[in-house]
């Protein structure tokens, strides 16, 4: 219950602050309405976000791996591919957070 609380509260702040990232500028700025310092911890945010996710996912992982060659050694062969398959697609979604986070801050 207390994870839960702590993670609605951490949402909360985060919808708080989202809204400044598209406060305008003045009108007579031919920038786009977009904040940088706002866009700039968003990209932090969300890159910290899936790397959390992708090292939890996969601990995860590897631990189901390393149980499953332990109950049967004869597969391990077939767990060991299946586990590093599954590393990858893990992987490729946090790399694919921070080339988007990086593509926005180069669009500034």
């Amino acid at each position: 219950m207390k994870k839960a609380a702590v993670v609605l509260i951490a949402l909360v702040a985060v919808l708080l602050i989202a809204p400044a990232a598209f406060a305008q500028t003045a009108p007579e700025a031919a920038k786009p309405p977009i904040n940088p310092t706002t866009l700039v911890i968003a990209v932090g945010f969300g890159v910290a976000v899936a790397a959390f996710g992708g090292g939890l996912g996969q601990g995860r992982i590897a631990a189901a791996a390393c149980e499953g060659i332990a109950r049967n050694p004869g597969a391990a062969g077939g767990v060991r591919a299946a586990m590093i398959l599954g590393l990858v697609f893990v992987e490729t979604l946090t790399l694919f957070t921070f080339a988007l986070g990086f593509l926005l801050y180069s669009k500034l």
